[in-house]
């Protein structure tokens, strides 16, 4: 299984640090938070990966090279329109070339190094399609939510208001995908905020396929994209450390 991480968007909540490099080298500890993201990968047994990148991309190429400091084989594609997250996946086709694959935003601090391994095995062990890790939200305003049951989804909502969230089950920017979902990609239109959403992509999948599980991730997740996330991320980095 290869792994592929999307690190091309801007940052704008993250100004005026984010003018100078991408909001996937802010740092957690002592690493940007982009290197815990393939520290997770490796504990998944996943040595192969794919970087997507955009604005500020040369920084991020000094920073992880080709993935020999880490012991890691990384390759890179550019995301040119960066229209939304499933236009950063779809850009990492011809890299992923065909295989099973794992998603995690590089903004994505996750606690539990463990998380991937436990969403990857679950995946396998039930012949999903598509596997999305979630966690428990109290805003469901600001994520994908699932509607779901036992593991297995029966759909999916898009940054919902409170009075339409059907759980408080959020998408956690962490993923195991097979192949086909290029096709649902290929399919969908854009979504809310005028992008091209992934949610909308795995739903799609799931009325065609019905093979969409979730999984409560172990520990939490935190994307780094606004100044309190990144110093709760540094909190909870100091604990675990």
């Amino acid at each position: 299984m290869k792994g592929l991480i999307p690190a091309a968007g801007k940052g704008t909540r993250m100004r005026p640090f984010t003018l100078a490099y991408p909001k996937e080298l802010l740092p957690v500890g002592t690493k940007a938070v982009i290197e815990h993201v393939i520290e997770t990968m490796k504990k998944a047994g996943i040595e192969e990966i794919v970087v997507v990148v955009g604005w500020k991309q040369h920084a991020i190429l000094d920073y992880l090279g080709s993935g020999e400091r880490l012991d890691v084989d990384i390759t890179y594609v550019v995301q040119d329109d960066r229209n939304g997250l499933a236009g950063a996946v779809k850009t990492g086709e011809d890299a992923v070339d065909g295989e099973s694959f794992a998603v995690i935003l590089g903004d994505n601090y996750l606690t539990d190094c463990d998380a991937l391994k436990e969403l990857k095995e679950f995946h396998n062990s039930n012949g999903w399609e598509a596997t999305i890790g979630s966690f428990k939200v109290d805003d469901p305003t600001s994520y994908g939510i699932i509607d779901g049951e036992d593991g297995h989804v029966n759909g999916l909502v898009e940054k919902p208001s409170r009075e339409e969230a059907p759980s408080d089950e959020g998408i956690a920017g962490i993923y195991v995908f097979e192949p086909s979902i290029f096709d649902a990609i290929e399919k969908i239109g854009r979504g809310k905020g005028n992008e091209y959403q992934l949610t909308d992509a795995i739903d799609l999948l799931r009325k065609e396929t019905d093979k969409i599980g979730y999984m409560r991730i172990p520990g939490d997740h935190i994307d780094v994209g606004t100044p309190e996330r990144l110093r709760k991320a540094n909190r909870e980095y100091d604990l675990r450390d």
